[in-house]
C-alpha cells in the first residue's frame, strides 16, 4: 500500500490514516507532499482525482477523504478492531466519525493543527466554544458507555473513531483548551501513542512553514527543530 500525506506538522486529514496504519504495523510506502507549494496540486492530482491528501492507493484500489481510507482498511483486515467488535458501539464509533468529518469548521478555523508550538488560552469566541464543548461530549459519553478496560474512547483498542479525533487532540493541546481530568487523561493516551510519538518526531525536523496554520499570536513554545 501506498499513503499520499502532506506536511506533518500541519496536515490533520493526513494524519488519521496514518496513525491507525502505523498503530495496527500495516506496511506501507509514505509519500509526503508538501502543501501550498507551486507544484502541490499537480503532485496530488497525480494520484487522486479529489486534488486532496490523504490518498491510500492499494492495488487497483484508490481511496481518497481519510474516513474512507479507515472503512477500507478495516474491510481489508477485519482481523483487526479498527471498528469495535460489539454491534452498537461500533455503530456508535462510526455516527461520532462521521461527525466529525463533516463538522466542527469553527474550530478547525480558529485552531489549526500545529505540533510545532503551544499558545496560551484566549477566548475563541462561541462558536469555537461551542465546538469544543461537543466535541468532549462526544469523548464523554463514547468512554462512559463503552470504554471500560482501556483508555481509548471505546475502551482497550486504538480505533478509528480515535484517529478521526486524534488531529482534535492535537488541537486542544496547542491551544492550551482547560479540560477536566478525565478528558485529560483521554488525551494523553493518544499523545502517548507510539504511533503519534513518531509523526510528531517527524513533524518537528520539517522545514516547511504554512502561513494560513500559524496564528497571529506569541507562542508559550516552540518545539520545532528547524524552521521557526
Amino acid at each position: 500500500m501506498k499513503l499520499v500525506i502532506g506536511n506533518k506538522l500541519y496536515s490533520s486529514w493526513s494524519l488519521r490514516p496514518w496513525i491507525l496504519m502505523r498503530h495496527y504495523g500495516l506496511a506501507f510506502e509514505e509519500a509526503l507532499v508538501p502543501l501550498d507549494r507551486p507544484d502541490t496540486k499537480a503532485r496530488i492530482l497525480a494520484h487522486s482525482p479529489a486534488g486532496k491528501v490523504p490518498v491510500l492507493i492499494d492495488g487497483e484500489a484508490t481511496v481518497w477523504e481519510s474516513l474512507a481510507i479507515l472503512d477500507h482498511l478495516a474491510d481489508r483486515h477485519p482481523d483487526l478492531p479498527i471498528w469495535p467488535r460489539d454491534v452498537a458501539a461500533r455503530a456508535h464509533a462510526r455516527a461520532i466519525a462521521a461527525e466529525m468529518h463533516a463538522g466542527f469548521q469553527r474550530l478547525r478555523a480558529a485552531l489549526p493543527m500545529n505540533l510545532g508550538k503551544s499558545y496560551a488560552h484566549v477566548d475563541r469566541g462561541e462558536g469555537v466554544a461551542a465546538d469544543v464543548a461537543r466535541v468532549v461530549a462526544i469523548w464523554r459519553d463514547a468512554r462512559s458507555r463503552f470504554g471500560a478496560g482501556g483508555p481509548y474512547l471505546f475502551g482497550a483498542d486504538f480505533g478509528a473513531a480515535d484517529a478521526m479525533y486524534a488531529p482534535v487532540v492535537t488541537r486542544l493541546d496547542t491551544y492550551s483548551w482547560p479540560v477536566d481530568p478525565d478528558i485529560r487523561a483521554y488525551m494523553d493516551a493518544v499523545l502517548a501513542l507510539p504511533a503519534f510519538v513518531e509523526w510528531r518526531e517527524a513533524a518537528l525536523e520539517e522545514e516547511w512553514v504554512l502561513a494560513h496554520d500559524e496564528v497571529d499570536e506569541e507562542p508559550i513554545a516552540v518545539y520545532r527543530r528547524r524552521g521557526v
